[in-house]
């Protein structure tokens, strides 16, 4: 399946300094996934290393027939994840 970067997603890389292969590692990596009843979006979230600590990122992105899009990429605090999914907002799939 082929994954493609939007040029929001783009943006953000360059802006928060986030390496360019690191939403497709991330994506590919991540044993939690959501659907997100706020913005319509599928959300990917995974600890990985980032700038010499182990950060947890949430990355929201949308499936198409024959790829994903990613969307956008951002650090996640864990009382952040806790909350989203407690309210109902990320039911996990």
């Amino acid at each position: 399946m082929n994954i493609i970067y939007t040029a929001h997603l783009r943006f953000r890389l360059k802006i928060r300094n986030i390496p360019f292969p690191l939403p497709k590692k991330i994506f590919k990596e991540a044993k939690e996934h959501y659907y997100d009843n706020l913005t319509d979006h599928y959300v990917a979230v995974h600890k990985i290393e980032f700038n010499n600590k182990i950060r947890e990122f949430a990355l929201s992105y949308d499936k198409k027939e024959d790829a994903i899009e990613i969307i956008t990429i951002h650090p996640i605090k864990a009382y952040q994840k806790i909350s989203r999914v407690n309210s109902g907002r990320w039911q996990k799939i």
